[in-house]
């Protein structure tokens, strides 16, 4: 993606939060903050910038020189002047500029995750995020959650399909479990929890719709299924 694409992509966010679609999309924000942070601690690891993990501009660890072009610096000063939060200004400057690096030298980039690409669909679906008074925790507006250690995601799994199909699969009002045959066979099921004891049981179709389904009490006979591994396995019948 060009640098004045992302540019686009950035200046069209609402930064001001939209509180309803924020919550309303929670489930497919969380999934894509925590694909940032892996692949943010993947690229920190690559290129030594682990102590400016989480939240960073990458470019400067890849080439200190590397500058953008007038214009796009410009509308790039423009845009951090609408950010409040110095880590969305950070990862703003990160995306614009290593769009930019990596169309003037494409190996730069090479053989590494696309960085930015889940905290751009974050901002794109629901604004920003903030931190906690303490500062210990991300606030993603739904759901706080506590960004752990580097080395915790490396290695762990991706969750590689993060098309609009899929994303709008996580979404759903309620408190929501998935589960599935303890093989990871069959499909995927869900149940969501609204208000004191209203539950309603999905079950999810080729179309990555949910539809009603009636599950046992409990969900006898399946396996519990985490919100990141249900990303993963919707992803795979995109």
């Amino acid at each position: 993606m060009s640098a004045s694409r992302m540019l686009e992509r950035l200046r069209a966010v609402d930064w001001d939060m939209r509180w309803d679609l924020a919550y309303e999309r929670c489930g497919s924000r969380q999934v894509l903050m925590w694909e940032y942070l892996r692949r943010a601690a993947v690229w920190a690891k690559a290129c030594g910038a682990e102590g400016a993990w989480p939240f960073y501009d990458v470019t400067p660890y890849l080439d200190p020189e590397f500058g953008l072009p007038p214009a796009q610096a410009a509308g790039l000063e423009e845009l951090q002047r609408t950010v409040v939060w110095g880590e969305l200004r950070k990862t703003c400057a990160g995306a614009v500029r290593l769009a930019g690096l990596g169309e003037r030298s494409p190996a730069v980039v090479e053989g590494l995750p696309d960085l930015y690409e889940p905290l751009v669909l974050f901002y794109e679906r629901g604004g920003s995020f903030s931190r906690d008074c303490s500062g210990a925790f991300i606030d993603l507006v739904g759901v706080m959650v506590p960004p752990g250690k580097l080395p915790g995601y490396l290695g762990s799994r991706p969750v590689d399909v993060l098309d609009d199909a899929v994303l709008d699969a996580l979404e759903g009002e309620g408190r929501i479990t998935y589960h599935q045959d303890e093989h990871g066979a069959g499909p995927l099921f869900r149940s969501r929890v609204q208000g004191e004891d209203v539950r309603v049981d999905e079950v999810l179709g080729p179309d990555l719709r949910w539809e009603p389904v009636d599950l046992p009490v409990g969900a006898a006979g399946l396996a519990a299924v985490d919100h990141l591994e249900a990303a993963r396995r919707i992803g795979r019948m995109a």
